[in-house]
């Protein structure tokens, strides 16, 4: 009889598990909390890195389908002051190893390499219960139940599956990121424009940060970054736009308006992200017929990593799975076994690129981080 798998959440790490299983003939269900693919925005851009993105995108069988949504340009870097003058400018040459793809759209492509009914929408789980030998007995909000050999936690910084393994929970890190857009900017936003330039911008100094990416079709999407205790960000509210933005705007008086119009002019509701994170080397002993992937595992302070960490752990769960046939503990031994020290050295050094960014040495950190050493204009 074969094991049945059961990935909670319809992330990019669970797709991309799903995905390889089915490469490899592996039959698994994904159930997912939203309605429908569609039911909420999917964010940004990512930029997947040729060690562990990409290795999973090869994995899947869709490489070339990769390449064809790579945003060009998208890997040129900028480093500003709070006066908008250029510290650093690299050019995105095609040979940086992470382009940057729209999320939504790597999305789509693992989702239409599934069976049509592998992923089970409007299932949101509330309850797990062990029933022994591995197997467990899940419970959805609709009541609906399912039992299954092999459960996989997919489901994020607030998963519902880590439980059953570790009391670990994630503990806000002191930092904030707020976002929003502009649209149209080439038309509407020039001075924005041109100090973002084709790519990233930072422009940072200890404690607070302005951040954007140039995305397809004109957008602008702003990322703030802002030190502070949880209560200030509790005591914002996010759904009233114009003051929200306003206050955040006031933590960057008299810095460059090219540069605080990213968040005064923002077009979109500001959405406030209080960062946090599990322990940096967060682990569990083996439990039978459970594991975790992707920020339900090891969820860490943003640094770039974390999809390309997701989908490697998916990818990499499902080689162990089809290499182990007829013993799922054995291959759960092997991919944890090397996803713990993976995942805790990408912890570590996600704290460092914090401090870069927003640490007692900002900007110069930064520049020291990017190769360069003063300004280029």
């Amino acid at each position: 009889m074969k094991t049945s798998v059961t990935i909670i959440g319809a992330g990019l790490g669970g797709l991309m598990l799903a995905r390889v299983l089915h490469v490899h003939g592996i039959p698994a269900t994904v159930y997912e909390a939203d309605a429908s693919a569609n039911a909420r925005a999917q964010g940004g851009m990512l930029d997947i890195h040729e060690n562990n993105g990409q290795v999973a995108l090869k994995a899947a069988g869709f490489y070339e389908e990769f390449l064809a949504i790579i945003h060009p340009g998208g890997q040129a870097t900028r480093v500003l002051d709070q006066d908008g003058r250029v510290l650093l400018d690299e050019p995105d040459d095609g040979t940086g190893g992470r382009p940057e793809v729209p999320r939504g759209e790597l999305r789509r492509i693992l989702l239409e390499s599934l069976p049509d009914d592998a992923v089970r929408w409007g299932h949101k789980l509330t309850e797990v219960s062990p029933l022994g030998s591995g197997r467990h007995l899940l419970t959805f909000a609709d009541g609906s139940t399912v039992t299954t050999d092999l459960l996989v936690g997919a489901d994020g910084a607030w998963s519902k599956v880590r439980p059953l393994l570790t009391e670990a929970k994630p503990a806000y890190v002191g930092t904030c990121f707020i976002e929003t857009n502009l649209y149209d900017s080439d038309r509407r936003h020039g001075a924005s424009v041109e100090a973002v330039g084709a790519g990233a911008m930072f422009a940072v100094m200890p404690g607070k940060g302005i951040l954007a990416h140039r995305e397809p079709d004109g957008v602008l999407h702003t990322y703030v970054e802002l030190t502070k205790p949880k209560e200030w960000v509790d005591g914002i509210d996010f759904s009233d736009a114009a003051d929200a933005l306003a206050r955040v705007a006031g933590e960057f008086e008299g810095w460059a308006p090219a540069l605080t119009a990213l968040i005064t002019d923002g077009e979109t509701d500001p959405v406030a992200r209080p960062i946090y994170a599990l322990p940096v080397e967060h682990r569990w002993e083996r439990v039978a017929g459970v594991t975790l992937l992707g920020d339900a595992a090891h969820l860490m302070i943003p640094s770039g990593e974390g999809a390309n960490l997701a989908m490697f752990d998916g990818a990499e769960l499902a080689r162990a799975l089809a290499a182990n046939p007829g013993d799922v503990e054995g291959a759960l031994l092997e991919y944890e076994r090397e996803m713990f020290p993976r995942s805790a050295a990408e912890a570590l050094a996600a704290e460092g690129i914090l401090r870069v960014c927003l640490g007692a040495d900002a900007p110069q950190s930064l520049l020291d981080f990017f190769g360069g050493h003063g300004p280029v204009a």
